[in-house]
This record gives structure tokens, sequence and C-alpha cells, in this order.
């Protein structure tokens, strides 16, 4: 993890939230299953306590919570999102990435610092994932002056912003800035830990979809540098 410690946001003053959050901490508790609870947080690694919602549930409550509500601005997602993430279960989490994935247009560069917290505060790939390629990657796209950051995250020590920093192209695909793709691949070839090491397997095997050659000469040549993990995530679709 990081060692520089930074300032936890503030949440924007926002009257969308404020109804947002009192309509889903009413909705989302009533429809809570305990027993189902205990199972997701163990499978969860005991990431966050869980109401025990359902996918489908979760997304019906969510519609719920959100009908006849206008349009968020960036205040208004900000807000939603880090009142959010202080509440403890993780649905609440994923209320948020999905609110963040549906309105992430609305939202400036200025933006990245709050996902930043995010993607580094009760992190995990539940989470930390669709934040990467939703989130940061169309923030990304919108402003390619942020590739800079996404160069300082990739040498970051949290393995989470490393990750981020790998799959924020994820749905780039013709778009793809192969560059970095490959060079953020190469730089952390040899990193240690399972997450990062699947995450440029994922990066480069959904890249393979649009330009499998480019993906297959880029294993070849760092092959011995690549943990095995990697290699087989990368060329599983597209083979040696």
């Amino acid at each position: 993890m990081s060692v520089t410690a930074r300032p936890v946001p503030d949440a924007p003053r926002s009257a969308l939230a404020d109804t947002v959050l009192e309509r889903l901490t009413v909705a989302y508790p009533a429809a809570a299953e305990p027993e189902r609870a205990a199972g997701m947080r163990a499978y969860m690694k005991d990431v966050a306590p869980f109401l025990g919602l359902t996918s489908p549930v979760r997304r019906s409550l969510s519609r719920t919570v959100l009908a006849g509500l206008p349009r968020p601005d960036e205040p208004d997602c900000a807000a939603v999102a880090l009142r959010c993430w202080r509440l403890p279960e993780r649905e609440y989490h994923y209320f948020a990435v999905d609110y963040l994935r549906r309105h992430v247009t609305h939202c400036s560069s200025g933006f990245l610092p709050g996902v930043r917290h995010l993607l580094t505060t009760v992190p995990w790939w539940d989470t930390v994932d669709l934040l990467a390629a939703h989130v940061v990657g169309g923030l990304v796209a919108a402003d390619r002056d942020l590739t800079a950051v996404m160069d300082a995250w990739i040498g970051d020590e949290d393995l989470w912003l490393v990750r981020a920093a790998l799959l924020h192209q994820l749905r780039y695909k013709e778009r793809t800035d192969t560059d970095r793709l490959f060079g953020y691949c190469a730089r952390q070839s040899g990193h240690g830990d399972f997450f990062v090491r699947k995450a440029i397997g994922w990066s480069l095997r959904e890249y393979a979809k649009t330009d499998p050659d480019a993906v297959r000469a880029f294993v070849a040549e760092h092959r011995t540098r690549l943990a095995p993990l990697s290699v087989r995530e990368a060329l599983r679709t597209v083979g040696p």
C-alpha cells in the first residue's frame, strides 16, 4: 500500500444525494437477508459486511430508489459515491459504482481524485475492476491528459491503483493506446501479487480481440518475464 496518507475527500453538498441516501438506506436494509449476507461476506474474503442482497434484488431496489430523480451533475455524483462509501455494507458500494458507471459522462477530469479514493478505500476486485474499466476508463478517454495520472498509478505501491491502470483501457478496443498497454504490462511483469498478474493477462486478452497478432508478439517477446498466469490469460482465446 502507499505509504503517503491522503486526506479523505469531503462529500459536496447535494440535495439530490440527500434524497438518494435517504431512500437507499430505507430500501436496502428492508430487504436484507442475514444468512445470505454471511455467505457473501465469506466469499469476498471478509472485505466488508453485506446485507445479503442478490444482484437482481439490489438492481430492482436501486431502480425504485432512483425513480423520478433528475440526472446528477458532478458534485451530485461525488456526494452519492462518497457517502455510500462511508456506509459499511458492500451493497452500498455497489450502488455507488453503478451510479458512477451510468453518469460518468457528467464528470470532468477533476473527478479522478475522488475515484482514486474509492479505488483505495475498502478495495477489492469487485469494485476496483468496474471502477477501472467504466469510470477511470471513461474519464481518461474524455481527457487524454489524464494518461499522465495512469503513468503514475502504474508505478504506485498500491496494487489496486496498479490494477486500475492496467485495466482502464479494457473497453477501448481500436482506441487502445498500445504503447501504454504493452509498456504497463512489461513494467509490472515481475509483480508478485496475483491481482496484478491477473490484470496483466486480462488486459492483454481483451486487446487480443482487436489485434491478436500484436498480443502474441508481445507475449513471445516477454514470455520469460511474464508470470505463467499472465501468459495463460493473455493467450486464452488466441493461442500461442
